[in-house]
C-alpha cells in the first residue's frame, strides 16, 4: 500500500500528458497552482534526487475558487456543478457588465499563527467577498423572480443543453456570469504570476477541476507566454478527481519502495510537503 496526498495527485496529473511525460520537459523550481472545489493552493516544488518537495506559498482564506463557482451557479439557479455551466455561458455575456473586485489580503491567516508576516499574504486567495457582491447585485437588480423561474424550468431536464440555459438567461444574467468569471480568472492568474516572478520559477503547472475552465487556460497561456514562462495543464478529463493522477503520484514512491503498513489511516487535512 502506498500513501498518496490528493493534492500531489492533482499536480502529477500534468505529467500524464504524452507531450509532458517524465521530467525532461520540466525545469525546476516549478510553481503549481491547484485550483478546485476544495482547494486554491500555490506550491513551490523542487526536486531533490527522485523526490519532489513542496512549499505552500499561497492558500485560500475562505471559499476555494471551484466552491465559489458552484455557489454562484446555485444562487443563479443554474444547477450543479457550477464551474462547467458558467464556463459555457460566459462567452455569451459581456465580461465588463459588472465591476467586481477580489479581496486584497495584506495580513497573515488568523487560523495559522505559525505563518510568517510579510509578503507571503500577497499570494493568498479569498473569494467570499465576490460571492457577497454577486448576491447584492441579484438583490439590487431584482433578479429573484427570473432565478426562481429558471430553477423551476431546469428541474424538468436531466441534462440541459447550452441552448436550454441561453433561453432561460437574459442579458443581465449573462453579463453577471461573464463578469464573475472574468474577475475570478484575473485574480487567479495575477497572483500566480506574481508568485512566479517573486520565486523566479522556471515552469508553471495548473491543475484541479477549475483548470478545465477555457478562459482560465487561455488567459494563463497568454499572460505566462508574455513572461516567457512555460505553463502546462492536464487534459480536461484528468483535471477533475481521477484514479490516474493518484497512480502518477504513487509511481515514484513505488520505485523507491515507500510502502506503508496495513494500519495506516487517511488524514483529510494532511499538509503537502
Amino acid at each position: 500500500m502506498i500513501a498518496v496526498n490528493h493534492l500531489e495527485g492533482h499536480i502529477h496529473a500534468v505529467l500524464l500528458e504524452p507531450r509532458q511525460s517524465g521530467d525532461a520537459a520540466l525545469q525546476f523550481p516549478v510553481l503549481a497552482l491547484v485550483v478546485s472545489g476544495g482547494h486554491t493552493h500555490l506550491y513551490l516544488a523542487r526536486k531533490e534526487g527522485a523526490c519532489w518537495t513542496y512549499e505552500n506559498i499561497g492558500r485560500t482564506r475562505d471559499d476555494a475558487a471551484g466552491e465559489a463557482f458552484d455557489k454562484i451557479a446555485k444562487l443563479l439557479g443554474l444547477g450543479y456543478p457550477g464551474g462547467p455551466i458558467i464556463d459555457r455561458l460566459a462567452p455569451h455575456g459581456d465580461p465588463h457588465a459588472v465591476k467586481f473586485q477580489t479581496s486584497q489580503i495584506k495580513h497573515r491567516d488568523r487560523r495559522d499563527r505559525n505563518l510568517p508576516l510579510g509578503d507571503g499574504a500577497r499570494f493568498d486567495f479569498s473569494y467570499s467577498g465576490i460571492k457577497t457582491a454577486v448576491l447584492r447585485y441579484v438583490e439590487t437588480e431584482n433578479l429573484g423572480s427570473s432565478i426562481r423561474a429558471r430553477r423551476q424550468a431546469l428541474m424538468g431536464k436531466d441534462e440541459p443543453a447550452l441552448e436550454d440555459y441561453l433561453k432561460l438567461c437574459d442579458r443581465r444574467t449573462l453579463g453577471l456570469v461573464a463578469s464573475f468569471q472574468r474577475a475570478m480568472v484575473e485574480d487567479l492568474v495575477a497572483k500566480t504570476l506574481a508568485a512566479a516572478r517573486e520565486y523566479d520559477v522556471q515552469t508553471l503547472l495548473v491543475s484541479g477541476g477549475v483548470a478545465a475552465n477555457q478562459e482560465l487556460r487561455a488567459t494563463f497561456e497568454c499572460e505566462a507566454g508574455m513572461q516567457g514562462l512555460p505553463v502546462f495543464f492536464p487534459s480536461r478529463a484528468l483535471s477533475t478527481d481521477n484514479a490516474a493522477m493518484i497512480a502518477a503520484a504513487a509511481f515514484p514512491k513505488f520505485l523507491r519502495k515507500e510502502f506503508v503498513s496495513g494500519d495506516f489511516s487517511a488524514e483529510a487535512g494532511m499538509a503537502l510537503k
